[in-house]
């Protein structure tokens, strides 16, 4: 059998469906993962959603173990239907096609209430004692550390500021824009650990009869929450007023068990979305120049948009600032 062939007999074992029911197999088009989408369909209106991944890429393997978590802390996630390990496959209850993102034109009364509802999931999740966590059942991908923030920086740098923007500052302002940005990765890595998502962005939280569902967290680790709110309050995918997001910041805020002051808890998202988004710039000319995904780069003007913004909110990337308005000036020079 082929490959096809083969997600199709996954398909019907794992539904229960007969040889002689007709399916129609859909492909999910233009994602920068490792992972396959597909959509099922059958009798008409019956669907579900299957997933073949690449165990090469381990964190892959921890998807269905940390569905498994979520689902007992009451965090809304995709039913698993079905895991199968040796064949690196999943069948997934469908949720449709509504996420955040698809929703970004409708109107703030509109959007608020969906965003709040992520935000309180998301709490939830922040919120779980690290010496609770079942790490004998459920694996994680390595936390947070001053090393993988390093990770994040250097691949903003290769992939976005030197291939993309083909910028090589001297030797003297690299060295004052590396002591800068360890210093934010010390920050980052201070606070309490929470678990965070990793990759809270607009099309990675579903709307399914109005309720938010996480989608994507095969990446969960240990880390700051500032890293889960900055990615979905700083989206480059989505645009907030400063209004707008000053109160789902606020919301999110008065949240119960809040360890921070108005003051702390704003600089400290600055800077969280700031080392956020230089992840996500170097992913966007990762996939842009070297995967072929230019669709990706078409979200490079927003991401360095939020970044300044970022930078200029927090008293302590000066460095960045002015790294970020040189990227700036090559790009609409291009």
């Amino acid at each position: 059998m082929n490959v096809q062939e083969k997600i199709i007999a996954f398909a019907r074992e794992s539904l229960g469906l007969s040889p002689a029911t007709a399916v129609e197999l859909l492909p999910f088009e233009g994602r920068g993962s490792d992972r396959t989408y597909y959509r099922i369909k059958w009798n008409c209106k019956e669907s579900a959603i299957l997933v073949r991944y690449d165990p090469k890429r381990v964190e892959n393997s921890y998807y269905a173990d940390i569905d498994w978590f979520l689902s007992r802390i009451n965090v809304p996630a995709p039913e698993i239907i079905r895991h199968d390990p040796e064949s690196c496959l999943l069948a997934m209850k469908d949720l449709g096609d509504t996420d955040l993102w698809s929703l970004r034109n409708e109107p703030w009364q509109t959007r608020r209430p969906l965003y709040e509802k992520a935000l309180a999931i998301v709490h939830r999740l922040h919120s779980f004692p690290e010496q609770q966590f079942p790490s004998d059942r459920v694996k994680l991908t390595e936390a947070f550390s001053p090393n993988l923030y390093r990770w994040e920086r250097d691949y903003f740098r290769e992939n976005f500021v030197q291939a993309l923007c083909g910028i090589e500052n001297d030797s003297s302002f690299d060295k004052n824009l590396e002591a800068e940005l360890a210093g934010l990765a010390e920050k980052l890595s201070a606070g309490e650990p929470n678990l965070v998502h990793r990759d809270l962005q607009s099309q990675n939280v579903m709307i399914c009869e109005g309720k938010p569902y996480l989608i994507d967290f095969q990446g969960m680790r240990f880390g700051t929450r500032f890293y889960d709110l900055g990615s979905l309050l700083m989206d480059p995918y989505v645009a907030f007023s400063e209004a707008e997001r000053e109160e789902l910041l606020s919301f999110y805020f008065q949240l119960p068990e809040n360890k921070f002051t108005w003051e702390s808890f704003l600089n400290s998202f600055w800077e969280a979305s700031a080392q956020r988004l230089m992840q996500a710039l170097g992913a966007y000319g990762f996939l842009g120049l070297c995967k072929g995904l230019k669709n990706y780069l078409h979200h490079v003007p927003a991401a360095i948009r939020n970044l300044r913004l970022a930078a200029e909110k927090s008293d302590s990337l000066p460095c960045l600032r002015q790294l970020v308005i040189q990227c700036q000036n090559v790009l609409d020079g291009k």
